[in-house]
């Protein structure tokens, strides 16, 4: 009997937990119905009752953490990534990791969000998010140099729900988009999404040279509507409007396939003071959102941001030429500098053809930050530039404008602090932007034997083609600087009377603000204390390393080249020294044969020191010998190694004067 109650009581149990799991499972199917149609924070309620009864299941933690993360409270999204991957270290796309690391960054956890990006970069490999910050690791160096270029101002203006999207108009005005809802202060309809009101476009008389703002008004004319308006852009001469509308035309709401209302692009133009003849832009569609209008001063050029087919991200930024008959063209995707896996949304083109924009898949503070782009021709910009703080916070940052001409602009964020969801503030440009990649190199001279430091030597920086760029001295402390361009081929060279000269060449890489650190060595000696008579081999009284070919090669390896500069410094040095050059080659291959390569290798020698160092061709001459000056035994049927016969394949420089 005993028995029989236990197991009674034991399947009571399993009924009661049966039931408990089916009454989560069909909660969970109502949330995820509001999640799958953005309806997060309804979604949340549910999600978060479940998981306070115990239930717990990765998928809970991905639509628990997401419904935070879309909304942009990243904070609150961190305790559900973080279940989500120490529960299942093994088991998450990479896409949580990059979530995650983007959220830890706003509770200023970066060395921790630094080794989740490390993680999502060894499982994802090609993902241009990962690459920029691995090409990036010292991105928050960078951005402490790029700061203090802003200060920034609250503004009276902002309301209780979201501010956002500033522009300018022709008539001194900024206008912006706002859920405040309108002047009688009854709202429009809750958006499920964040439950705040629809957004309307409201405009600003700007007051004062510091960016000070009038009480808004509600633009008049058929732009704004029961559903959301925002991020406008106009024209130069204030005739014509571009802005960002739900997917509403003509009375009539659209839908994509799975019943989700989108973005689209509007045109309208003015008449007697109101915004009227509102027309879609054709390159929208019901299947993908097309938003964020920015123009270029003339006109000409359209950007915006469009998730449509040939994205790469979220949202990717476009541009479509606008023709003289208002047509347009076919819209181009800017490509992997500007666009990654992430969001890049809200462009803005400043007078002087700057891209601004917003992204979270460049590396930055947390969320989205502000980046730049500079035009380099009429199609392409070069890598972006994150604007740094103030502007940029651990929230997200976005919409930013900039009127060049006062340096006076305006931003949303919604950092803490502010009077709403998103707050719209104001700046004054004090300081310009870095908009190139530098790096530098540093470096002391010592003494090669001593390791003493070796003041006032002269140190000459060079490119490539062995053109100066510029010469100076090292200081009482034997240091010496440069500052470099990115991806660039670069020669450092030092002299100094008593010793010999020395060169290396420095490849500059990708890595925005780095610095290589590049200690030379100078050796007693040099021409300058020694007799230099005809028939005396240079690379013996220099010291040089000899310089080598490969195997039935001709051409100048990067070690030659190191050791060729040198006796460039000399000839330069000596304006009176002639050398000849004579070139070798091992026993292997033919006689003829041999001769001929050698007589090429002479040729490329005479012709890298005549081309990169500037040197008169009368002061050099030259010819191959073949095999027939071999420096050991290696001879005809003779067993070597490789390495013994490559001290055969070598050039000399005699002195004839």
């Amino acid at each position: 009997m005993t028995g029989c109650k236990k197991h009674f009581l034991v399947l009571a149990l399993g009924l009661v937990v049966s039931c408990m799991l089916y009454s989560q499972e069909k909660r969970l199917e109502k949330a995820n119905e509001n999640f799958d149609r953005y309806a997060f924070v309804d979604a949340r309620k549910i999600y978060l009752q479940v998981a306070e009864k115990g239930y717990e299941s990765p998928e809970l933690f991905k639509k628990l953490a997401d419904s935070y993360y879309f909304n942009a409270q990243l904070e609150a999204a961190v305790p559900w990534y973080e279940k989500l991957i120490n529960k299942n270290p093994d088991e998450v796309d990479s896409e949580y990791l990059f979530r995650y690391s983007q959220c830890l960054k706003s509770i200023g956890q970066y060395e921790k969000a630094d080794t989740v990006m490390e993680k999502f970069n060894a499982l994802t490999g090609n993902d241009q998010r990962a690459q920029f910050f691995m090409n990036t690791r010292d991105y928050l160096k960078f951005i402490e140099m790029q700061s203090g270029k802003f200060n920034l101002s609250k503004l009276d203006i902002n309301s209780k729900f979201s501010d956002y999207a500033p522009s300018f108009n022709n008539r001194g005005q900024l206008v912006f988009a706002s859920s405040r809802g309108n002047r009688t202060g009854i709202s429009k309809t809750i958006h499920e999404w964040n439950e705040m009101p629809f957004l309307d476009l409201f405009s600003s008389n700007i007051l004062e040279a510091n960016g000070v703002l009038e009480a808004p008004k509600k633009i008049k004319g058929r732009i704004n509507t029961k559903f959301h308006e925002s991020s406008t852009v106009f024209s130069k001469d204030g005739q014509t409007v571009y802005f960002t509308r739900n997917n509403y035309t003509k009375k009539r709401l659209g839908s994509n396939a799975a019943g989700t209302i989108l973005l689209k692009m509007y045109r309208a133009t003015l008449k007697d003071n109101k915004w009227t003849d509102i027309e879609e832009l054709p390159f929208n569609s019901d299947e993908y959102s097309v938003a964020h209008p920015a123009l270029t001063l003339d006109g000409k050029k359209l950007y915006f941001a469009s998730d449509m087919a040939d994205s790469k991200g979220l949202s990717d930024i476009y541009v479509v030429n606008i023709n003289e008959d208002g047509t347009f063209g076919v819209p181009k995707n800017l490509g992997d500098k500007i666009n990654t896996e992430g969001r890049e949304t809200f462009p803005y083109i400043s007078d002087s053809g700057r891209l601004y924009f917003a992204s979270d898949g460049h590396v930055g503070l947390g969320g989205l930050d502000v980046f730049v782009a500079v035009s380099e021709n009429a199609n392409e910009f070069s890598v972006p530039y994150n604007v740094g703080k103030p502007i940029n916070s651990k929230e997200d940052d976005f919409t930013f404008v900039l009127n060049e001409a006062t340096k006076i602009g305006y931003f949303a964020s919604n950092r803490n602090g502010g009077k709403g969801n998103d707050d719209i503030y104001s700046f004054k440009q004090i300081g310009e932007l870095i908009t190139e990649c530098r790096q530098y190199v540093k470096g002391v001279i010592t003494d090669a034997v001593t390791k003493e430091v070796i003041p006032n030597t002269e140190v000459i920086l060079m490119d490539d083609a062995n053109n100066e760029l510029q010469r100076i001295k090292s200081d009482q402390n034997g240091k010496y600087s440069f500052n470099l361009k990115c991806a660039t081929n670069y020669i450092v060279r030092a002299t100094k009377d008593d010793y010999k000269p020395t060169e290396v060449i420095l490849t500059t890489h990708n890595v925005l603000e780095h610095e290589h650190n590049l200690t030379l060595q100078l050796s007693k000696g040099g021409l300058a204390e020694k007799e230099v008579k005809p028939g005396d081999d240079l690379a013996k009284l220099l010291e040089l390393e000899i310089i080598y070919f490969d195997l039935d090669k001709s051409f100048i390896r990067p070690d030659a080249e190191v050791e060729l500069q040198k006796i460039i410094a000399a000839l330069k040095q000596y304006p009176q020294l002639k050398i000849d050059v004579r070139s070798h080659t091992d026993s292997r291959a033919g006689d003829d044969y041999n001769l001929l390569l050698s007589q090429r290798r002479a040729k490329s020698t005479i012709q890298y020191i005549i081309e990169k160092g500037n040197i008169d061709k009368s002061r050099i001459t030259g010819r191959g010998y073949g095999e027939s000056s071999l420096v050991n035994k290696c001879e005809n049927n003779v067993p070597c190694s490789e390495s013994e016969h490559q001290l055969n394949r070598r050039s000399e420089f005699i002195s004839i004067k």
